[in-house]
C-alpha cells in the first residue's frame, strides 16, 4: 500500500495535469507495487481536493463493464469514479479545451429517487430506487497517458482507477423513461461522428442488464460507509467502444424510442 503522503502527491499531480492539460506518466511504472486499493485512495484524494475547491458530487460512473475490457485490464469486476457538478453538459456545444484526449462512450444513466445502500442489492432494488433512466454520453479523458511515452506500454488498471476511472464529462439528452417502462437490456443506440456511423450497441452489453452495475456499485461503497444518494446520477457503463473526439467534431446520439441529440466539440 502507498503511504498517505504519496497518495496526496499523486492526487495533486492529477489535479495539475487536468488544469495544465499535460499528461503525467504512469503511476504504476513509478510505483510497481501499487494496488487497486491504492488507485481508489488516489482517486478519492483527488475528488476531495476538488470538493475543497468548491465542486459538489452529482453522482458516479461505472467503467470496465464488458467482459472483454475486464480481461484486457486483468480484473474480474468493473471500476468506478465520481461525477462532479462541472462535468455535466447539455446537448449543444462542449468545450474541447476542458479535455486532454477526450473520447465518447454511449451509456444509460439512472437518476435515483431514494438512496441505495447495503451489501445485498438486486436489480429490482435498483429499479425501485430509480426515478428515471435517460440516455447519456460519457466523455472520458486521460490525465495519465494511455501509452507510456517511452515504452509505449499501455497503462494498467491501477492508473485508470487513480484517474477517477477516466471520467471527465457527461452529456444528458433524449427522453427520460420510468425504469420499468422499457426493456432496459434491449435499449440501443447509434452513435454518428460527423455523419458517419461509428458505433452501435445494446445496453445488454453492460453485464446483461445496465442495473447490474448500479447494484454492484452500491455494494462496493458499503464498506466505506457510503451509499448512492437520492438525486444522484449513475452512469451504468458503456455499451460501445470509446470514440476519439477532436475540435469541430459533431456527434449524433440516436437512442431510437428514447430520443436523439447532438453535441459538438468546440
Amino acid at each position: 500500500m502507498l503511504d498517505s503522503s504519496t497518495i496526496q502527491q499523486l492526487a495533486a499531480e492529477l489535479d495539475q495535469s487536468e488544469r495544465s492539460r499535460v499528461q503525467v506518466e504512469h503511476f504504476s511504472k513509478r510505483h510497481p507495487g501499487m494496488t487497486i486499493e491504492d488507485g481508489y485512495a488516489i482517486s478519492r484524494a483527488w475528488v476531495a481536493m476538488k470538493i475543497a475547491a468548491g465542486r459538489t458530487v452529482r453522482g458516479h460512473k461505472i467503467g470496465l463493464t464488458s467482459r472483454a475490457m475486464q480481461i484486457s485490464s486483468q480484473i474480474d469486476e468493473p471500476d468506478y469514479g465520481t461525477l462532479l457538478d462541472d462535468m455535466f453538459f447539455a446537448p449543444g456545444d462542449v468545450p474541447c479545451a476542458r479535455f486532454i484526449a477526450p473520447r465518447v462512450e454511449v451509456e444509460l444513466a439512472f437518476v435515483l429517487k431514494k438512496k441505495l445502500e447495503g451489501t445485498r442489492i438486486s436489480i429490482d432494488d435498483v429499479l425501485d430506487a430509480t426515478d428515471c433512466v435517460t440516455p447519456a454520453i460519457e466523455i472520458i479523458d486521460a490525465r495519465i497517458e494511455q501509452f507510456d511515452r517511452h515504452t509505449k506500454v499501455m497503462r494498467k488498471v491501477f492508473d485508470t482507477i487513480s484517474d477517477n476511472a477516466a471520467n471527465a464529462g457527461i452529456v444528458l439528452g433524449g427522453r427520460k423513461v420510468l425504469p420499468r417502462a422499457v426493456d432496459l437490456p434491449w435499449c440501443g443506440a447509434i452513435l454518428r461522428q460527423n455523419g458517419a456511423v461509428e458505433e452501435t450497441g445494446l445496453a445488454a452489453g453492460v453485464q446483461g442488464h445496465p442495473a447490474v452495475g448500479v447494484a454492484w456499485l452500491a455494494q462496493k461503497l458499503a464498506p466505506w460507509g457510503e451509499c448512492l444518494q437520492a438525486g444522484e446520477v449513475v452512469l451504468a457503463g458503456s455499451f460501445t467502444r470509446p470514440v476519439a473526439a477532436r475540435p469541430g467534431d459533431v456527434f449524433d446520439a440516436d437512442y431510437g424510442p428514447l430520443g436523439r441529440f447532438e453535441f459538438t466539440f468546440v
